[in-house]
């Protein structure tokens, strides 16, 4: 009986190591070798980037993915602009460091675009409300359920209505409310409307809205409209090295459309620019009497506000610190501070772009992550596609089917840099390996 017990047992323990070297309890891992080895990381090859970086699929399938925010544990909270199985917030955890999110979890009851990480707390935006967590010692959320309503009542007309937004070093917030219109014409998005002058929208909406960070159930009444003038933000960061707001607008749309005797197929594919724009308060950029002509390099007078083109205007209006082609859509801004990439791109500026959906007939464009660097706070050299390739092929992008769409930006702890799509819910985590 002895002897028997014996082989039982010998049989038992090789049942039990084979079991544990061939399974695993965690879908990111079940392909792992009979070894037990941690999960390769996913390095996706169809993302174009500079030599020596890679693209790792960091999670796939999340929902719309939107903005995200890195804790100081490395954990990568991101924002879902619908939700998914009931949750808007997904948290990520890469438990051995692989570059692949090990383990899931979800909350929150809304969707929405913006989420931040600052001294303690998780906030995140609906859009019309943006709701604070505790991050406890332990670096998870402590109130799940029940988040502290820190705004309320933000203006939301089902355009323009991403409440992205961004936290300074001395307590405040700063939300875009986007302007619900094209041009502030009296009849939006119509052939030949005049425009609506003073423009009634930006009493509410058209700009950037500033709010206490701590202070529960703000509304407009205890806000302060910081910026005017700005069509519509979802791309906006704080730079450290000036300490100011810098934002992304979207330009204008529909040049040729509405006023086809004054503007060309051509120059409504390209015009106007999307535009960056250091913001203090008092900033006016302009819209909707303006749009910045990257072309000319000149603010030109809006065809409904009686330009054609080429009359200038908007002397009291801001020039933008650096402009990009029409129609990109800029929808994630970053300032770089880490130090796993070359030097050239500390403290420049990273910029997802979501792609154009009316430049035809010319290409669509977009769908890649640019960089311009920058000195002493300002750009300092020209701007350059850093990861292209998210749309897919140039077949799918021309007929609105792009594969991906980069939306939202964060640093890694290590340094690396977070890309979010909000087509199919992928995150990659792009990473710098010196020789």
């Amino acid at each position: 009986m002895k002897k028997i017990s014996s082989i039982s047992a010998l049989l038992l323990g090789l049942f039990i190591v084979v079991s544990h070297s061939g399974c695993s309890g965690n879908q990111t891992q079940q392909n792992q070798s009979p070894a037990a080895e941690p999960a390769k990381a996913i390095v996706d090859t169809s993302i174009q980037i500079p030599a020596r970086f890679s693209a790792l699929i960091f999670a796939e399938n999340l929902g719309k993915a939107r903005h995200m925010a890195v804790n100081t544990n490395g954990d990568v909270y991101v924002k879902l602009q619908e939700l998914k199985n009931g949750k808007g917030i997904v948290r990520l955890r890469d438990d051995d460091g692989n570059g692949r999110a090990d383990s899931i979890t979800t909350f929150a009851n809304y969707g929405g675009t913006g989420i931040a990480i600052k001294d303690g707390h998780l906030y995140a935006s609906s859009d019309e409300e943006v709701f604070r967590y505790n991050l406890g010692p332990d670096n998870k959320v402590t109130n799940p359920d029940q988040p502290e309503k820190i705004i309320t009542g933000l203006l939301s007309r089902h355009e323009h209505e991403a409440k992205a937004f961004v936290l300074d070093n001395s307590g405040n917030i700063y939300v875009n409310i986007g302007a619900y219109s094209n041009a502030c014409q009296v009849k939006d998005r119509s052939k030949g409307s005049p425009g609506m002058k003073p423009c009634p929208i930006l009493d509410s909406a058209g700009g950037i809205w500033r709010f206490k960070a701590d202070q529960a159930n703000q509304t407009y009444g205890n806000g302060t409209r910081y910026a005017t003038g700005l069509r519509n933000v979802v791309g906006l960061d704080w730079n450290p090295t000036t300490n100011t707001l810098f934002v992304m607008q979207h330009g204008r749309d529909q040049l040729h459309d509405l006023f086809p005797t004054m503007f060309t197929t051509k120059q409504n594919a390209e015009l106007p620019a999307e535009c960056m724009y250091e913001l203090h308060e008092g900033s006016n950029c302009g819209w909707p009497y303006i749009y910045y002509d990257q072309l000319q390099h000149k603010k030109i007078l809006a065809p409904e506000f009686g330009g054609d083109g080429k009359k200038t205007g908007g002397q009291d209006a801001q020039d933008p610190v650096e402009a990009f082609p029409g129609h990109l859509a800029p929808n994630g801004l970053l300032f770089y501070t880490g130090n796993q990439f070359p030097e050239k791109y500390k403290n420049g500026a990273f910029i997802a772009f979501h792609g154009s959906w009316n430049r035809a007939p010319e290409p669509q464009k977009g769908f890649y992550v640019a960089f311009v660097p920058f000195k002493d706070g300002k750009p300092s050299g020209n701007w350059e596609i850093f990861a292209d390739g998210f749309g897919g092929t140039p077949a799918a992008v021309a007929a609105g089917n792009a594969k991906h769409r980069p939306c939202g930006l964060a640093q890694g702890t290590d340094g690396s840099l977070y890309v979010s799509d909000d087509v199919k819910g992928t995150i990659w985590k792009i990473v710098y390996k010196a020789k």
